[in-house]
């Protein structure tokens, strides 16, 4: 990296510093809820009871984390786990799985693994949920605790609205829009969208999405951008030489760059009236991590913690197998997902970070708008 990379770098390195020294500084509560959109990266156990070939209920995955196996496609924490964490809240759970309303006043996990955009993205996989479906989840969260507010109707949906409002929304897809559609050979996508058709496609209809959870209450948004996935193991293992993908990469970057002209538009005055949305660059931050590993404490860049074949990356972690024992040094848990201690990362920068990887604002300050 050079020029301002190596700022950005510096940056990041002294934040995991500073928070691995004030042990995280968890703060008070601020925020009432953290309600949460996404795909594998952040699902939390959504798909454990749906007819799916992309589950992650079982040993290795959850090694590190206190329940064990619960869905989550990680060894411990997702990045919204520790941002719920940093936000004074407890782990949020996953939709499928609360059974009161009780249970989700301070938040819900509607991520699915294989999710996309687009409704049919990941359909390799059977069953998803995909993000229509999710918000279509999410509207019926914000009706229950309407029902379940005290007063009249009025009084109840008033109450509803204001709670949601200052509530955070993550909003984290995209990946299998690329992964599992566009470079997947049965998809006939790429035959009929160049890299910047399908950018423009997929940022319109998140644009469509995200007015959609504005009229069901939503009003501070965290939007994630499509990581780097031009050196997950996955793509490693495709090359003999385990060589990177540039052109993986190169296909996401016009969608980050649309999404992130799309959420400066909407707070310039776009049409969703009292929101603001911000930028998470987690492919800025992961770049910058695989750029100097050992700035960040890794040492493991090339292959998964759990998985078989080249780069630990052609067969994902199967049931039971026993996972690398050095876990914090890998960047890489599985074929195509990050360690918790990334994911601690990318949480920490979202809630603290700069204009260089949050714009315009960070998640702290999200909270206190």
């Amino acid at each position: 990296m050079a020029g301002g990379g190596q700022w950005l770098l510096l940056g990041l390195a002294g934040l995991v510093v500073a928070a691995a020294a004030d042990g995280g500084e968890r703060s008070a509560r601020a925020a009432p809820a953290l309600f949460v959109f996404g795909d594998s990266l952040i699902d939390s156990g959504n798909n454990n009871n749906l007819a799916s070939l992309a589950k992650a209920n079982y040993f290795p995955y959850g090694i590190d984390f206190a329940a064990g196996p619960t869905g989550r496609f990680c060894n411990g924490y997702t990045i919204v786990d520790e941002l719920a964490e940093l936000l004074g809240l407890p782990l949020v759970p996953p939709y499928s799985q609360a059974s009161t309303v009780q249970e989700i006043l301070q938040g819900a996990n509607y991520a699915s693994a294989a999710a996309g955009i687009l409704d049919d993205s990941g359909g390799n996989f059977a069953g998803r949920i995909p993000f229509n479906q999710q918000i279509g989840n999410f509207e019926a969260t914000v009706s229950q605790i309407a029902a379940a507010s005290t007063g009249g109707a009025a009084a109840a949906a008033a109450a509803a609205a204001e709670r949601v409002a200052r509530s955070i929304v993550f909003v984290g897809m995209g990946s299998n829009d690329y992964l599992n559609n566009y470079l997947a050979p049965n998809y006939d996508t790429r035959r009929r969208y160049d890299a910047n058709q399908f950018a423009a496609l997929l940022a319109g209809r998140l644009a469509a999405q995200l007015a959609r959870l504005y009229r069901a209450g939503a009003r501070k948004f965290v939007v994630a951008g499509v990581g780097s996935m031009g050196c997950i193991p996955t793509v490693l293992a495709q090359s003999a030489a385990g060589r990177c993908s540039p052109e993986v990469d190169a296909l996401v970057m016009p969608f980050n760059a649309n999404v992130r002209a799309m959420l400066d538009g909407l707070n310039a005055g776009g049409g969703l009236a009292g929101a603001t949305f911000t930028y998470l660059d987690n492919f800025r931050i992961f770049k910058a991590i695989l750029a100097n590993p050992a700035a960040f404490g890794f040492s493991v860049v090339d292959r998964g913690c759990c998985g078989i074949g080249r780069n630990g990356g052609q067969i994902t972690c199967l049931p039971f197998m026993p996972p690398c024992a050095d876990r914090e040094r890998y960047v890489f848990w599985d074929a195509y997902h990050p360690t918790a201690a990334v994911n601690v990362i990318i949480a920490r920068e979202a809630f603290h970070g700069g204009a260089d990887v949050m714009a315009p604002i960070n998640v702290a300050q999200l909270a206190r708008l």
